[in-house]
């Protein structure tokens, strides 16, 4: 039988892939470099293909290279799970559990979710990671994450989906803007051009956009916000309105800020929290255990 690549040759050829840098790359794998630089040629000897063009100023991926570093994410991912299923096998809801959220969901779930979690599974250690949906989703794919919990609508494909609750998007304006002085208003009845977003990136931008069927479309007066605070305090400089989740207007968010008025819309625009693992998982009890928790917080 020929030789296989080792798990540990593949790990140093995605630290690589990810640093670029022989030296960091080494750092980050707790090896010398080369003992790291050897792992890589030995890999490139057993596949038979070069993986990594080297120069005295650059490091870059052979197009053999960065197929290997795709499916060797997976590889790895996977290995991660089989060291997972013998804790699960043997005790459940212990040790650390490496957990996404986006930063729309986050301020309002977080606090209450780790209160739950260390009440009622004192030896499960919930390591919370705030990102975008994107960078998450990636994470979760190469196995830095164990869950990820986002909103929906968003790509998928090839992950276990736990949906949550649906919560609606409430309009939110200044008390002096005209839209303040209407009820039981549709989206199509807003006035759109004046609609505030999160910048590029934010899963709530798209849910919005989608809604109002503006595309992909910048807002026209160029104005984005990079969180949620910061879309509150633009609407209440009265450059426009914007879309909340109810889970934000639930929590107090808008306290502090009198000017602002919430509405409800007739056939408002809704989003779905969701829990995504791999497929692959072996935390399913703990998937299981975090959506209980998380829809008796609600």
């Amino acid at each position: 039988m020929s030789a296989l690549p080792s798990l540990r040759q593949l790990s140093y050829l995605v630290t690589l892939a990810e640093t670029l840098h022989f030296t960091e790359a080494a750092k980050r794998s707790f090896v010398t470099q080369s003992t790291l630089s050897g792992g890589i040629i030995e890999l490139e000897r057993v596949l038979g293909g070069a993986l990594v063009e080297r120069s005295r100023q650059t490091v870059r991926l052979t197009p053999l290279g960065e197929q290997v570093v795709e499916r060797a994410r997976l590889m790895l991912a996977d290995a991660g799970d089989l060291l997972k299923l013998s804790r699960e096998l043997g005790e459940p809801l212990t040790g650390d559990l490496h957990l996404g959220v986006i930063p729309t969901i986050a301020p309002f779930v977080l606090a209450k979710l780790l209160h739950a979690v260390r009440t009622q599974y004192p030896k499960l250690n919930l390591r919370i990671h705030e990102a975008q949906s994107q960078i998450l989703v990636q994470d979760l794919e190469n196995g830095d994450l164990d869950m990820v919990l986002l909103a929906l609508p968003y790509p998928t494909e090839n992950l276990q989906v736990t949906s949550l609750q649906t919560e609606p998007l409430l309009l939110v304006c200044h008390e002096d803007d005209l839209l303040a002085q209407k009820n039981n208003q549709r989206v199509s009845q807003l006035p759109l051009e004046e609609l505030l977003l999160l910048e590029e990136g934010h899963c709530l931008r798209e849910h919005a956009l989608s809604v109002c069927s503006l595309g992909d479309r910048a807002n026209l007066g160029d104005l984005e916000a990079t969180s949620l605070p910061t879309l509150i305090e633009m609407v209440a400089a009265q450059l426009g309105f914007t879309l909340m989740p109810q889970m934000a207007i639930d929590s107090g968010f808008l306290q502090g800020y009198p000017m602002l008025v919430c509405q409800p819309l007739i056939e408002p625009p809704t989003r779905t929290l969701a829990l995504l693992a791999r497929k692959s998982t072996t935390q399913q009890v703990e998937l299981d255990a975090l959506a209980k928790l998380i829809r008796q917080l609600q």
